[in-house]
């Protein structure tokens, strides 16, 4: 069995820290590589691939004003 040590599950909300509008984006799939975790996230029907450096858990409401 393989044990992922993920920072975001599956279906967590997420917020994008460069993200100057802070759109909430799902978590939807987790690639692994041979040397990190990459998440998938849709923001209504975009989606993007990041970091979970790239990622918080809450918005950033500075960034949006």
């Amino acid at each position: 069995m393989i044990n992922i040590d993920n920072k975001f599950p599956l279906g967590q909300i997420i917020y994008l820290k460069t993200d100057k509008e802070q759109m909430p984006r799902i978590v939807t799939a987790i690639k692994i590589t041979p040397h990190e975790l990459v998440y998938e996230v849709y923001a209504g029907t975009i989606c993007s691939n990041h970091f979970d450096i790239e990622m918080s858990e809450t918005a950033d409401i500075l960034m949006n004003t």
